[in-house]
């Protein structure tokens, strides 16, 4: 039994609590630390199998405990793709062995990816995925849903087998047109033209119309424009069973930071504008906004110094997410309360999961700098390194496990 003594809730009370493990063990957090839920993040790449040089189970699970992140969803471009079930299980087993290697149990989901080949194999896996993963403009992989046909076809097996359809909603074909037109300019702020808002809308507006017919649950993935915020509010009041994500890289980055950190903020939906951002936040206070999910997204500086066009999309943030939040709270941007609801009560409500017993204790007073040489991701950069950020996790317990976090190295030790 772990007992967490003295710890002050998001109230403001003193209390004690019991949480179930093999060892005795006790924390005191001497009126100091606030204790929350720990996080669910339900947008990861932990690029395994193929691209573990960017990342892998053992340094993206320690990254996810440094952040207070004790359930990870992990997408399913991978090389080779997870669109099987051969593929699927032999994923499993290789996550498995690599978190027993560190052992931390990391609490995991894998989504599905569906291309117009292998629909056929979503029926036989459905029981172990978190839902059905559609990418309908190119990213990372070459996981890609360009055919109508189906697209319509994921929605109506995603209604079928009572499966989340989560979409990457940008438009391959305003994409492939933009590329044309914007051919052999080096600037990275090009991309967030290449990859214009009018690919997110057209997208996202396709995947509310397939969610209406189909009576399917739509989860549109890190919302970037206001247009999209629009038409998924009119979603909800019209009854679509429709869900949307923002992401870290929407809310925290915008396109004036470009000129600052160049590829290494881009990204896919790309960076949008101030009015875009003030669009997301309004969304959260309105509850259109179900869940943050850092979108987590690792790549080496190698690769982002390449050249505009040869560099790939992709920030990691799995492990900043929280702090940030918490920061986002001290500027009376959001409070603890929906802090908790979009990073763990609506996702495990949405996406039915079993209630866990996982929490975090966090300094709110804490205030330190994030730099890149403490960071667990094995890419090892962050593009808020520099941001002074008031918020910490301390301790994440885990399956009845307690991770001693020092927030200014985010190194870690069992207790």
């Amino acid at each position: 039994m772990i007992t967490i003594k003295n710890f002050r809730s998001v109230q403001g009370t003193i209390e004690t609590i019991t949480i179930p493990s093999a060892k005795q063990q006790t924390i005191d957090a001497q009126g100091k630390l606030t204790l929350i839920p720990a996080l669910i993040d339900p947008h990861v790449h932990f690029r395994v199998p193929g691209a573990d040089h960017k990342e892998d189970w053992k340094t993206g699970a320690r990254a996810a405990i440094a952040g207070g992140v004790t359930t990870v969803f992990d997408m399913p471009n991978n090389t080779p793709p997870c669109f099987n079930k051969e593929n699927l299980l032999a994923k499993k087993r290789l996550i498995d062995q690599q978190l027993a290697e560190v052992k931390i149990p990391l609490r995991y989901h894998l989504y599905f990816g569906a291309d117009k080949n292998n629909l056929n194999e979503i029926g036989k896996v459905k029981n172990e995925i978190i839902g059905i993963k559609v990418f309908m403009g190119s990213s990372t992989g070459n996981l890609l849903m360009d055919d109508d046909a189906a697209l319509e076809r994921a929605f109506q097996l995603g209604a079928q087998e009572n499966l989340i359809v989560a979409v990457h909603a940008e438009d391959e074909v305003i994409i492939q047109k933009n590329k044309q037109k914007f051919a052999g300019q080096l600037d990275p702020a090009i991309h967030s033209k290449i990859r214009d808002r009018k690919a997110a809308i057209k997208a996202t507006k396709k995947a509310l119309e397939l969610a209406e017919k189909y009576s399917a649950q739509v989860f549109i993935l890190h919302v970037s424009t206001k247009e999209e915020i629009d038409l998924i509010r009119d979603a909800k009041r019209n009854a679509i069973l429709a869900y949307c994500e923002v992401s870290p890289n929407h809310l925290f980055l915008n396109e004036k930071d470009y000129a600052k950190w160049g590829n290494r903020v881009q990204v896919n939906p790309p960076l949008r504008t101030e009015k875009d951002q003030e669009a997301l936040w309004e969304a959260i206070h309105d509850r259109t906004v179900d869940m943050i999910g850092s979108d987590h997204a690792p790549h080496t500086i190698a690769e982002k110094n390449k050249h505009y066009g040869e560099s790939p999309s992709g920030i990691p943030g799995v492990e900043t997410t929280l702090p940030l939040l918490l920061n986002a709270y001290h500027e009376k941007k959001i409070t603890i309360e929906r802090i908790i609801e979009l990073t763990r009560e609506n996702i495990e409500t949405i996406f039915r999961l079993d209630p866990i017993s996982d929490v975090v204790l966090v300094d709110l007073e804490s205030v330190k700098t994030i730099e890149d040489k403490f960071l667990q991701t094995k890419c090892g950069w962050s593009p808020y390194a520099g941001r002074k950020l008031k918020g910490w996790p301390v301790y994440t317990i885990l399956q009845g496990e307690i991770f001693n976090i020092e927030p200014h190295t985010h190194a870690y030790a069992t207790l």
